[in-house]
């Protein structure tokens, strides 16, 4: 066993013992925080791309390496606030989304470097206050493009993204995310499950590689309050398709508000035999695309969830901020976490719906 094999392992299971004590807090959202610090197109330059041809303001994942000390403020923030675990700055930090800014060379140093920032964070957190351990979340966003759906409705058949591009992509952002520090692999906002399993698959093989695997939690998104997927799935179809990982925790985030997302939460938590991840919005955005709901408002639902026992892990997306993280601490403080189920011995299957064969 290798000395990086042997810490990963303690890391992991200081992480079980955590979880099983308490429900854990995830941070707020990255992107909301960095628009409300305004940083200009000499920001997202920085020396490194003073000459770069094409704009690059609205990349935020740039930042980490033009601007670091604007990501590690606010990781610093949402650990003051009473995080457990830090998103890392990788949202889009793939080929495929940096391509939309002529940057997709520089995918796997972007990536490493938000990793590297969160652990950084998370490290002198610690060094403060070694009773509270902090964990670090690799993020793998879903990319700009799906491979389930076509992008031209003239030709359904076509496709602008195949599964093994995926993966390869997939397999450099895993890579520099673990290089950097993560202690968790979370794969957010999945809105197409293929895309989903090209990153499983790429992670599998990323693991076999290193000789170690770290937790892996997976969050889908569903596109409106029909409840499914933008590929169509419900959410107990979801989990059926990715539980043979067996993922350290299953969950939902984004495009919805907490009060959306309340019986779905109750869905997938019925059904899911791991444990539960949630981080919502800030409620449905307004006329001009801006968050209102308050953390109070936030957090009153999120501690609902957690005394009603559907929750593991809680946190925040889009219009949260670490003043929502600190409600959430204290919805939450002192409730018992949700108790996971056993897995069924029935075979289970998924199309968009979930099926189930009896025993």
């Amino acid at each position: 066993m290798t000395i990086s094999d042997r810490h990963h392992r303690t890391v992991s299971e200081t992480l079980e013992v955590l979880a099983a004590r308490r429900i854990l807090v995830m941070d707020g959202a990255m992107g909301t925080m960095i628009q409300a610090i305004a940083p200009t197109e000499h920001d997202f330059r920085g020396e490194a791309f003073v000459m770069h041809d094409q704009d690059l303001r609205g990349n935020n994942d740039i930042l980490n390496l033009t601007r670091p000390d604007i990501i590690r403020g606010i990781h610093d923030a949402n650990l003051a606030a009473g995080a457990d675990i830090l998103k890392t700055n990788t949202f889009n930090a793939n080929a495929i989304s940096q391509a939309d800014y002529a940057v997709a060379h520089h995918a796997w140093e972007i990536a490493h470097a938000g990793a590297r920032i969160a652990r950084d964070a998370a490290d002198t957190a610690m060094t403060v206050n070694p009773d509270l351990p902090r964990f670090v979340a690799g993020v793998l966003g879903p990319t700009n493009r799906t491979a389930s759906i076509s992008p031209d409705v003239n030709d359904p058949g076509y496709r602008n993204v195949t599964f093994d591009e995926l993966v390869g992509i997939y397999r450099e952002n895993a890579d520099a995310v673990i290089k950097g520090g993560a202690d968790i692999v979370l794969l957010e906002t999945v809105f197409d499950t293929l895309n989903a399993k090209a990153a499983l698959f790429a992670l599998d093989e990323t693991f076999e590689t290193m000789g170690y695997a770290l937790p892996v939690i997976v969050s889908g998104t569903v596109t409106d309050r029909s409840g499914r997927t933008l590929s169509g799935q419900t959410v107990e179809a979801f989990w059926a398709s990715v539980q043979h990982i067996r993922p350290f925790a299953i969950g939902l985030n984004c495009a919805l508000g907490a009060k959306q997302l309340t019986p779905l939460v109750a869905d997938l938590s019925r059904v899911a035999a791991t444990r539960l991840s949630v981080h919502p919005n800030a409620g449905l955005p307004n006329a001009f695309g801006d968050y209102d709901e308050t953390a109070e408002t936030t957090a009153s639902f999120l501690g609902r969830w957690a005394s009603e026992g559907l929750v593991n892990i809680v946190g925040g997306c889009c219009g949260t901020t670490p003043a929502h993280i600190a409600a959430i601490r204290e919805a939450i403080d002192g409730v018992a976490p949700r108790q996971v189920p056993a897995a069924p011995t029935s075979l289970s299957l998924s199309g968009l719906e979930a099926f189930h064969l009896a025993a």
